[in-house]
């Protein structure tokens, strides 16, 4: 425990981000309780995922040629990409903002930030696994395969891009490929290899670190939704839900796709979508691989989990909207035999798709830091894809704004007011 004043700190979201954020304040002796509007047995964003820590996923969504694909791949029903045409004044404005963020300048900014959370977060993986219950974290890196040798010489010039900014990564033909992950037959033309990158089993995470959070004296409110805050002055006094008031000294923004609208009774508008993916998981695959990997043209992530495999993939910007679109999910599975030709459609028969909605930026960078309306209110939330891997991180980079301690990265570009 710290010596830092303790405070008491309402944690809103119960994904790996307020987990996460819990684990760290709880360290530093501060009262928390962490309330979720799901029940507890939740099968949010955090549990169906792909379980992937990501070094290699510098390049945030919003870059250059990303618009133009959108178009294109929103006329195929199978899409990984798809944004469904709405009257809605937050789309708009979310869509133009996007537009604005998707640059080469952009990109260039938010790369090292992107790059230095996900190496922070792995190391703090690494740590984690030492302390708690095995949760399947496996660091033997990540394989972009790609099925045309022009992928694969395009993503040859990603791959000198991260070297540049400290990133390793190699260029693989097929039979290098191979012999890297002997588990599974494949059929690419080379691959990329990320060495640093790593994966989990996010349920088996968080099934290990809630029950530790609870021992260490953390509170859970389940079935509980932010409905509206309770004021004293600029400052926050409680979060008011259907069980009554949350009062707090401190309050956290971990909401995932659900955040803009817990705060629109603070006259603080969000910007961000939600994106929609969807995962299989084969509990007896007919191979395994070794290695996480994604598909390059097909943008599904495959990742080994024990003795089971998970297949996901599709970012579908349809609100919030749960249902399961069955021509997505089918598109995923025709993906797996043209990489992985052993396997067959016939495979996923009987496998229940699962679905989760990831909290979208229009930059592609998260929210991160005190809002000015609220200034004892902290946006933990806007990860996108990359919640699970930004977990750690993002835990240590709250419970230094709580501390008022300087920022062990740079916060500047996930300011939460950057679209007031």
């Amino acid at each position: 425990m710290s010596r830092e004043k303790t405070r008491h700190i309402v944690i809103c979201g119960a994904g790996i981000i307020g987990l996460c954020c819990a684990r760290e304040l709880r360290a530093r002796g501060h009262a928390v309780t962490v309330i979720d509007r799901a029940p507890s047995d939740r099968d949010g964003c955090s549990f169906g995922n792909a379980g992937m820590i990501t070094p290699s996923h510098f390049v945030p969504l919003a870059a250059p040629g990303m618009v133009a694909l959108g178009l294109k791949w929103m006329f195929d029903p199978k899409s990984p990409f798809y944004i469904r045409p709405r009257l809605d004044a937050d789309l708009a404005a979310w869509g133009w903002r996007f537009m604005r963020a998707s640059t080469a300048a952009q990109v260039a900014r938010a790369a090292p930030v992107l790059r230095d959370l996900n190496l922070a977060s792995r190391e703090l993986y690494v740590a984690l696994a030492a302390e708690l219950p095995d949760f399947g974290l496996v660091t033997r890196g990540l394989l972009m395969l790609c099925r045309e040798a022009s992928t694969l010489d395009h993503e040859g010039a990603f791959a000198a891009q991260a070297r540049g900014l400290g990133v390793p990564a190699e260029v693989l033909d097929a039979a290098a490929t191979a012999r890297l992950d002997p588990g599974v037959r494949l059929s690419v033309a080379g691959s990329i290899y990320f060495p640093k990158d790593a994966h989990l089993d996010p349920s088996r995470l968080i099934g290990s670190l809630t029950p530790r959070l609870e021992a260490a004296g953390v509170k859970f409110l389940w079935d509980t939704e932010v409905a509206g805050w309770r004021h004293d002055g600029d400052r926050i006094a409680a979060a008011t839900t259907k069980r009554g008031e949350v009062a707090a000294d401190e309050f956290v923004l971990a909401g995932g796709a659900w955040s803009p609208g817990m705060v629109r009774g603070l006259g603080i508008r969000l910007p961000m979508q939600a994106g929609k993916g969807y995962s299989l998981t084969l509990p007896k695959p007919r191979q395994l691989p070794h290695l996480c990997s994604i598909f390059t043209e097909a943008r599904v992530a495959v990742t080994p989990m024990g003795g089971s495999l998970r297949i996901g993939g599709t970012m579908e910007v349809v609100g919030l909207d749960e249902t399961i679109q069955p021509h997505r999910v089918q598109g995923i599975i025709e993906s797996v035999p043209r990489y992985f030709p052993d396997f067959t459609p016939e495979d996923f028969a009987g496998i229940k798709p699962w679905r989760g909605l990831r909290p979208i930026t229009p930059d592609g960078l998260p929210y991160l830091g005190r809002f000015g309306a609220a200034p004892n209110l902290i946006a933990a939330t806007g990860h996108a894809m990359m919640g699970l891997s930004l977990g750690p991180i993002t835990g240590r980079l709250v419970a230094e704004i709580v501390a008022g301690e300087p920022s062990s990265i740079d916060l500047r570009l996930m300011d939460p007011d950057r679209y007031a």
